[in-house]
């Protein structure tokens, strides 16, 4: 293996902020191409930036808090989180105990980490469920969650959200949606309703994901459960600051779905060139993605072989496209825990400036140099992990 724990993963991260900081410095912005979908911003005026202080600018960023993320999510009251994470946890320490259980549904495993990670700090079980037909709550149940968009842009159905939000309703467990791209991937491409509308109790989006917020998350829901979990989020410090409060205000107001049915509209384009290329590749909703396993998968076909996991290679596949070709994607700077796959996002705003043919290039490029060191160790690691920059 070439990835063998969460410190190899920060490592890996790490050398890829290298590797950006050399092509920022020798290429400028301008060619450096952030397909993740997450790229985010603060895109601040001079007002904004005079009331970043610990008490004036909340003062004032509340109330524009409050009716931006209404109008964004829905719901009674709102609250920002330093990072969509800190908002899950913040939800679980404030309405699960100790020996009570999480059920979680999701279109497709696997779940973000960050789900069962806390549901183990405070001494509850946890189980998930991509099956409908399988999913049930228990006496112990405390909590229901369900996502609405993977990490990898698998949507639940709408039905399926129905139904789940239906049984909890009767044995009056509140239920919690992880909406971190769906907020915006359900209700523009997909025509769902907002969380809150379908039934939901609290909701929760990532403001850097398909929109030019911060790496932050804004949560809606019932006021009163709002409530407890703004007490237990200042408490432990995951609330957000000033900052990041007027970074979402603004990123709100700028959001549009153009962008995004723009590149469902593009993004089948490069598809059906690189299928001649690359027979595993698949479309999301905004782009177009390889899983660490089709990649495994899409080397044996070409009779290539490899001692390495799938998330090795796809680590190694993002690094080379980074290194080469300065397209980022999630794999090479993903915190731990995160997926692998290889996910090039057109309604990211660097797709605008990257044209169909060049990322075409390449990741067809990409892949014959990923075979090329497929089953060369010391050639992989350096190109995780490797100082050969400067």
């Amino acid at each position: 293996m070439l990835i063998n724990s969460a410190v190899d993963e920060v490592k890996k991260r790490e050398n890829s902020f290298k590797i950006i900081n050399s092509i920022l410095k020798k290429h400028g912005r301008e060619e450096f191409y952030d397909l993740t979908g997450l790229a985010g911003g603060f895109k601040l005026n001079q007002s904004d930036i005079d009331l970043l202080e610990t008490y004036a600018g909340p003062a004032i960023f509340e109330s524009q808090l409050q009716e931006a993320g209404k109008q964004h999510l829905g719901g009674e009251k709102i609250l920002a989180f330093n990072r969509t994470t800190s908002g899950i946890l913040a939800t679980i320490l404030a309405l699960v105990k100790q020996g009570d259980e999480i059920i979680h549904y999701l279109p497709e495993f696997p779940s973000h980490p960050s789900i069962p990670r806390s549901a183990g700090l405070v001494g509850a079980s946890y189980k998930e469920f991509d099956n409908i037909d399988d999913f049930k709550v228990e006496k112990n149940t405390s909590l229901v969650i369900i996502t609405g968009s993977t990490m990898d842009h698998d949507i639940i159905n709408e039905d399926e959200f129905s139904r789940i939000i239906s049984i909890s309703r009767s044995k009056n467990i509140p239920v919690f949606v992880d909406d971190a791209s769906g907020a915006r991937l359900r209700t523009v491409i997909y025509n769902q309703p907002k969380a809150m509308d379908m039934g939901a109790d609290i909701v929760i989006t990532s403001t850097d994901k398909l929109m030019e917020g911060p790496r932050a998350g804004l949560m809606s829901g019932k006021a009163e459960i709002i409530d407890l979990i703004k007490s237990k989020a200042h408490q432990f410090g995951l609330e957000a600051q000033s900052s990041i409060m007027v970074g979402i205000i603004r990123a709100i107001e700028k959001f549009s779905g153009e962008r995004m049915l723009e590149a469902f509209q593009k993004k089948h384009a490069v598809y059906e060139v690189l299928k001649k290329e690359i027979n595993y590749i698949k479309e999301t909703p905004t782009g177009i993605m390889l899983s660490s396993e089709d990649l495994i998968q899409e080397l044996k076909q070409k009779d290539i072989k490899t001692e390495f996991t799938p998330d090795d290679v796809a680590c190694v596949f993002a690094s080379l496209l980074l290194r080469n070709y300065h397209i980022l994607t999630i794999p090479a700077v993903g915190m731990p825990g995160a997926s692998t796959t290889i996910r090039i996002d057109l309604a990211s705003g660097d797709a605008e400036r990257v044209d169909n043919s060049y990322i075409v290039k390449a990741v067809v490029e990409t892949f014959s140099h990923l075979g090329e060191i497929a089953n060369y160790k010391k050639a992989c690691e350096l190109i995780l992990y490797g100082n050969d920059l400067e």
